[in-house]
């Protein structure tokens, strides 16, 4: 019996506080500011969770729409009129006001948390403790967002006088805005780009991920409620019917993506206005880690689990390949494989659950793919249990002697498979970043100050974030997080998000008495929402 056989429960067996007691049949859409029937064909959606009933295993769980053209066109004209150059009421809203909607947003959004992290589990097979942490994550970053944009406005509530000009200078909005999230982090990384985007006073289109959708069927309503119509509104379906016209009317202003470098490109050559076209994109990436030969295994080997297979390695931010010096290769993949061997594998709301099942159909096939690949050129699956497969369960592999002609040492894998390259000159792993056509962040572990020192002034130059003694990681959301080469473009944190969503613009005058006086009657009388020094408190 291996560690995959009987995970998968009965009908019986599953806990009442994480039963979908119905299916979720989801007909309706947001659109102008009504939530809206939809009345044609609808995508079936699949859990990676199977469910045995009288000796059959299901995992249907529900529909959505599969919307076109047409539905997509409308939602953009509703977002075009809704900003109206930025004429429309939400572009030319106050700040203080726009922080409201957003305000009552997140009090309507709380009311879901128990559905949506149901859904977050069933969906995508998230653990109950990691869709807790995602909803709750996303709630603090909005609040996060609140404020950091008060900060930002009470720093543009003051005049600037320079060569006699005088000036304020605020950040205004771009226009209208197609978000779309990746099926990993569907709430928390979709939110990332939404709100920011929202509350500059943007228009939103936002189509959910392909996995991963209906789990914001229970927010449409807040999102109505919250927001003035047409500002948010949603698209469901095949990307091809969808988006292609999006972009090809050259209505978008900025696409807000997160997902692979290759439908990012398809999208951006779409857009028949390019220089018109912001892009704010979360990308590829295929993290190294560094294991210098004076790293404390122990601690290594902890943090490497961490960051290869949190969420069964299903993060950008996770470690993709592990290079470790010659001289500690050998007890360093002895004490890995007996970690790793010691995961639990199991079902979303299993206590202390480390491995859950994958979401995307195909996955544990390519997983297979990699690892057939791998020891055709001489890799070895040194973990007793790596790489067995039951459905959409699979055991994570610890590939040992990878190289170059392998795919696993150049592909993204995204998923519980764990290479490990030994090198013995360190710098073969810096060439490994240098060559590579992805540049988000890499670990280096070990104690020798010199030697990580050099290796830094290196490293800065071909990824955003090198961390050290400790896995790749996202947070804290203050921190920018971006990347070079294919891995990213544009900044996302707190502060960097507000301003990728906007533009500095400022109003200036020359500093003659008239231009005073006229300033000084602006601000007096509240004539405008952009020229003030009203200050949030």
């Amino acid at each position: 019996m291996n560690k995959t056989d009987n995970i998968f429960p009965s009908k019986e067996n599953i806990p009442e506080t994480f039963k979908l007691t119905d299916t979720i049949m989801q007909s309706e859409y947001l659109i102008n500011g009504e939530i809206r029937n939809w009345k044609g064909d609808f995508q079936e959606v699949y859990s990676p969770i199977f469910v045995e009933d009288n000796g059959k295993y299901n995992n249907y769980i529900g529909s959505y729409p599969l919307m076109g053209k047409e539905e997509a066109m409308k939602a953009l004209d509703a977002a075009a009129e809704a900003y109206n150059h930025g004429k429309a009421e939400w572009p030319s809203m106050t700040v203080e006001k726009r922080i409201a909607c957003v305000k009552k947003f997140v009090v309507l959004m709380k009311e879901q948390r128990e559905l949506v992290v149901k859904l977050l589990m069933w969906e995508i097979g998230k653990s109950l403790k990691d869709s807790e942490k995602e909803f709750d994550r996303t709630v603090d970053y909005i609040n996060d967002t609140i404020e950091a944009l008060k900060n930002l406005d009470r720093e543009s509530s003051r005049f600037t006088i320079s060569q006699g000009i005088i000036a304020q200078i605020r950040r205004a909005p771009l226009g209208v805005v197609l978000c779309m999230g990746p099926f990993n982090y569907p709430l928390n990384e979709t939110f990332t780009t939404l709100i920011p985007a929202l509350i500059m006073g943007n228009t939103v289109i936002f189509k959910p991920p392909k996995l991963g959708v209906l789990l914001h069927y229970p927010l449409l309503k807040a999102f109505k409620e919250a927001f003035p119509k047409g500002v948010v509104n949603t698209v469901y379906g095949h990307g091809e019917n969808i988006l292609g016209p999006l972009m090809e009317s050259g209505k978008i202003n900025v696409l807000a993506f997160i997902g692979t470098s290759r439908v990012a490109d398809i999208l951006k050559k779409q857009h028949p206005k390019p220089h018109r076209l912001k892009c704010i994109l979360g990308l590829d990436a295929k993290n190294p880690g560094i294991v210098m030969y004076d790293a404390d295994i122990d601690e290594t080997v902890r943090e490497c689990i961490t960051g290869a297979l949190s969420f069964n390695g299903q993060r950008c931010t996770a470690l993709k390949i592990i290079f470790v010096d010659e001289k500690i290769a050998a007890s360093f993949v002895e004490k890995l494989s007996i970690a790793v061997e010691k995961l639990k594998i199991g079902m979303p709301w299993d206590s202390e659950v480390n491995i859950t099942p994958l979401p995307e159909s195909n996955k544990t096939q390519y997983l297979t793919e990699l690892i057939n690949d791998a020891i055709k050129f001489g890799a070895k699956v040194v973990n007793p249990s790596g790489g067995i497969v039951n459905k959409s369960c699979f055991s994570p592999a610890i590939l040992y002697n990878v190289n170059s002609e392998m795919r696993v040492y150049r592909e993204e894998q995204f998923g519980p498979i764990i290479p490990i390259v030994s090198y013995k000159d360190i710098s073969e792993p810096l060439d490994y970043i240098i060559n590579s056509n992805y540049g988000q962040q890499s670990s280096i572990f070990g104690k020798d100050a010199d030697q990580i020192a050099n290796l830094l002034d290196t490293m800065v130059n071909q990824v955003c974030r090198v961390n050290i003694n400790s896995q790749c990681q996202r947070g804290p959301d203050n921190f920018p997080f971006t990347g070079r080469k294919d891995s990213a473009e544009g900044t996302l944190s707190i502060s960097d998000a507000l301003k990728v969503f906007s533009i500095r613009t400022l109003v200036a005058a020359k500093e003659s008495e008239i231009n005073k006086d006229i300033i000084r009657q602006i601000i007096k009388e509240d004539k405008s929402n952009f020229l003030s020094t009203d200050f949030i408190l």
